[in-house]
């Protein structure tokens, strides 16, 4: 399949979408790591400020605790519990009994040990609480439960007993308990979400504008350096598979690839070279193939002469036989003419009888004449010339030449001869053909026989001819060889004869089937056109039969 120039596929677009997921991967990465990096300071941050805030809250309220001034203390931390930020304030007492909350309905309720606040100092593995914390371990954030969406960073700060709170006089906690209550603080971190999503949407932003920033920039280079040298490429390919040897490609950069363009246009400068080589090869070669056709052709007229010569020699007996009676019967009148002339006056009787005498003397001549006119017009080379042929004449002047023949073989002779069209032939040539059937049928029958020649019209614009022999037949496996040049089963044969008659019938556009059993005969079916109109080879001699 070829796949036109654009679109989707082509290098420029695997370029950038190639870059284009690399960059998605590396600003993924670096966003989450970034963000990452900007929340946990930011939660850092916050946790120290809480850290510092419950302190001071701690610090606030320390006198009023040490001298037991608990509404005081309380009224600091609700207070302090009502600035913008502060989600609540609590106090656990020793026994995680919640003694003040800024949410009143949590006061007097008991405080889960297994619960965030609790947790750090009493988590799994511990039998007593923890007495001291770091930072990191006293925050924690959680989810708020009034459903608000933003989380809460809660803060505890324990309170411990110190040396001025057991020694105290107004009230006396026990040396022994290192810690009286906890401060529990929760401050809201919705500013710190929103200032965290802002950060993910202007990372997200600059990401996406880097990444198509990027995306395009390598989109232009590619296209540039990669997708016009690329572009020429192809289109050179394409003008040297159209045969436009001379087209090179400019080479206008010293990178790779100008490299490949330089390389290209050696490989055409080769190609052409080798075309140009091809070209003179194969001008000689049609030269050659010339000068071979040409010494084909006058090997072939050379054969077909050849052939022609060996079916004079076996049409020399029976034409020998065919001329004697004539010539004999000539010299006897001759003979009788002299003795009665040489007598004297002859009378008018005498003279009757030796016009009449003349006249057989005439006509035995005249068949002798066309005997021998017919044999040197068989054997006489000549071009090619089609003109309006009765098939049955030309089978007629064949038996003429052959028929003394069939009567020395004792072969009894059948003819159905239908009439039919002329049709656009070379008369001698034909003749030949039919002669060297005939003869080959007669070889075929040695101690004599039957042959039966039929002619009829077949089908619109065709003749056919078929001549059958009761003679020894042809093996199955010779079949497919009888018409190839040289082949004969015959001790005396040249194996032309019906090679010649292939050649023939196939030049005036027909077709030769035979069809044959050992032992029971042969029959040969000649098919001619009617007109030479798609079959003419006049101009192209044909090489795998032999033609005149």
């Amino acid at each position: 399949m070829r796949l036109k120039p654009g679109g989707w596929y082509n290098l420029s677009t695997k370029a950038v979408i190639a870059v284009g997921i690399v960059n998605v991967l590396v600003f993924l990465v670096f966003s989450y790591v970034s963000i990452r990096t900007q929340r946990q300071h930011l939660i850092s941050e916050v946790v120290r400020g809480a850290s510092l805030f419950s302190d001071t809250v701690k610090s606030s309220t320390y006198r009023d605790m040490l001298e037991d001034r608990r509404e005081d203390a309380y009224l600091v931390m609700e207070t302090i519990g009502r600035q913008e930020g502060i989600a609540k304030v609590r106090i656990f007492n020793k026994e995680g009994k919640i003694t003040f909350s800024t949410n009143k309905s949590e006061i007097d309720q008991l405080v889960d040990k297994q619960a965030e606040a609790c947790y750090a100092c009493h988590g799994p593995g511990m039998t007593k609480p923890a007495v001291s914390l770091v930072t990191q371990a006293r925050a924690r954030i959680y989810g708020e439960k009034n459903g608000n969406r933003h989380r809460v960073l809660g803060m505890i700060t324990p309170i411990y007993n110190e040396k001025s709170c057991y020694t105290s006089s107004c009230h006396v906690h026990p040396a022994s308990q290192r810690v009286l209550g906890v401060v529990d603080i929760g401050i809201s971190l919705a500013d710190i979400d929103r200032e965290i999503g802002a950060i993910q949407r202007r990372t997200a932003v600059l990401a996406a504008g880097a990444i198509l920033l990027i995306s395009l920039l390598v989109w232009l280079l590619v296209r540039h350096f990669v997708g016009r040298p690329v572009r020429e490429l192809v289109k050179g390919t394409q003008r040297i598979a159209e045969g436009d040897l001379d087209h090179l490609i400019p080479v206008d950069r010293s990178d790779e690839m100008g490299s490949l363009a330089e390389a290209f246009n050696r490989m055409t400068r080769s190609l052409k070279r080798a075309h140009e080589e091809l070209q003179s090869l194969m001008e000689k070669l049609e030269e050659k193939v010339r000068e071979r056709t040409r010494a084909l052709g006058e090997a072939q007229a050379q054969l077909v002469q050849s052939e022609k010569l060996a079916s004079l020699g076996k049409l020399a007996a029976s034409i020998a036989h065919e001329i004697n009676n004539p010539l004999s019967g000539v010299l006897t009148y001759a003979k009788l003419m002299i003795r009665q002339l040489s007598r004297g006056q002859p009378d008018e009787k005498v003279l009757r009888g030796a016009i009449k005498n003349l006249s057989l003397i005439e006509r035995e001549t005249q068949r002798c004449s066309t005997i021998v006119r017919n044999l040197l017009d068989f054997s006489r080379q000549r071009d090619l010339s089609f003109a309006a042929v009765d098939v049955n004449q030309v089978i007629e002047e064949a038996l003429s030449l052959l028929g003394n023949q069939l009567v020395i073989q004792e072969i009894q002779l059948q003819k159905r001869l239908s009439p039919m069209p002329s049709i656009q032939a070379d008369f001698a040539q034909l003749r030949q053909a039919f002669i060297n059937i005939i003869m080959n049928a007669c070889e075929a029958m040695e101690k004599g026989g039957g042959l039966t020649i039929e002619s009829r019209p077949a089908g619109e614009g065709a003749v056919e001819v078929r001549v059958t022999d009761t003679g020894v037949g042809i093996p199955a496996e010779n079949l497919s060889k009888i018409f190839d040049p040289f082949f004969t089963t015959k001790e005396k044969g040249t194996g032309l004869g019906l090679s010649v008659v292939y050649g023939i019938i196939e030049r005036h556009g027909g077709r030769l089937e035979i069809q044959s059993q050992a032992g029971r005969g042969t029959m040969m079916i000649v098919h001619l056109p009617v007109s030479r109109s798609g079959k003419e080879r006049d101009e192209e001699p044909q090489y795998d039969r032999l033609v005149l």
